[in-house]
């Protein structure tokens, strides 16, 4: 009976963005997963802001308020803020009077401990939740990205997320193969601050280096070389100074990251079962993840491995999407979801 009213959800608790599924509406919540505390002098946090509002206060506030991202490398780093992130989250999405605690489905990194999975499920419970299930991003991706995950045949996803990066193989609703590195989206900010500053002695702070990546950022050489200006402090002189920056200096910068993106794609692929991989020749490789948007790293993957690379309709979506659609089907949830 109490199945009815509830609000079933599945969340993407990820390190940049959390997106938020209601069944039965779609998305209903994306937001950077940022949360903006004010700390008074007895030392307790109030939250004042969270999401793209808290986003915008990165890097820009005084000293009582803080701007924390709770999740580092798609695991939980701050319980209490997560908490209270999820607790917002959940209610912006359950719009109905608290009467009926929703069932959530949460996506969480494959290469997750037993601690980290506690936590995630403590938190949700704790910010309100009637049942908690877990199933690994992966498997939320690629049926996010729509791929036959049931079916005995083999099928590769890669989600490039802001803290992890995911290569797996998929069959028979089962993972075959699943590695996951701690590189992704922050690590390509973090790449670029590094670069600019040893080259220019400039210090940029993370939202423009993510702006930088987003705007001229590429994976493979193009024809055409964008330009953008770049504003930080200047080191040597210590005032703030407007820089030119161009496509080919960030692609030399984020060169490490992608590399390590490329070289765990390129086990993954060693390890697979050779009936698998003889599919995957066939079907090639889906990306999702909003790392996979970094301009032609499919052409950088697809110089690499010569198997045909493709982007998930909706990348930034996939994940929640995928998890999503457990939510309509229950007997595939009791199938991938992670036993505690």
């Amino acid at each position: 009976m109490l199945g009815w009213f509830s609000n079933d959800l599945a969340i993407d608790l990820g390190t940049a963005n959390t997106v938020v599924y209601a069944k039965g509406k779609g998305i209903v919540v994306s937001e950077p997963s940022v949360v903006a505390v004010v700390r008074d002098a007895r030392g307790i946090d109030r939250v004042r802001a969270v999401g793209k509002e808290a986003k915008e206060m990165l890097g820009r506030t005084p000293s009582n308020i803080v701007a924390i991202r709770p999740m580092k490398d798609g695991v939980i780093a701050d319980f209490e803020v997560t908490e209270a992130m999820l607790r917002y989250f959940i209610a912006r999405a359950h719009d109905r009077k608290r009467l009926v605690r929703p069932r959530i489905v949460i996506a969480v990194p494959s290469g997750i401990t037993e601690v980290e999975k506690r936590a995630v499920r403590e938190a949700a419970v704790s910010a309100g939740a009637r049942e908690v299930y877990l199933i690994d991003e992966p498997m939320a991706a690629a049926i996010g990205a729509g791929l036959p995950v049931t079916e005995p045949s083999g099928n590769m996803i890669i989600d490039i997320g802001g803290g992890t990066t995911e290569v797996a193989v998929i069959s028979l609703s089962g993972i075959v193969y699943a590695n996951s590195v701690r590189v992704g989206g922050d690590k390509m900010d973090e790449a670029i601050i590094n670069y600019v500053k040893r080259k220019y002695n400039l210090l940029v702070g993370e939202r423009s280096a993510e702006l930088i990546k987003i705007k001229i950022g590429n994976a493979f050489p193009s024809d055409e070389i964008e330009t953008m200006e770049i504003k930080g402090r200047d080191l040597v002189a210590g005032v703030p100074k407007t820089l030119e920056i161009k496509s080919d200096e960030v692609r030399e910068a984020l060169s490490e990251p992608v590399n390590t993106v490329v070289e765990t794609v390129k086990m993954a692929l060693e390890r697979t079962p050779p009936e698998l991989a003889a599919d995957i020749v066939d079907k090639g490789i889906v990306m999702v993840g909003g790392g996979s948007l970094l301009r032609n790293l499919d052409v950088l993957l697809r110089e690499v491995t010569g198997l045909p690379v493709m982007l998930a309709e909706d990348p930034l979506t996939a994940v929640a999407i995928g998890t999503g659609r457990t939510l309509d089907e229950l007997h595939l949830l009791k199938e991938i979801a992670i036993k505690s």
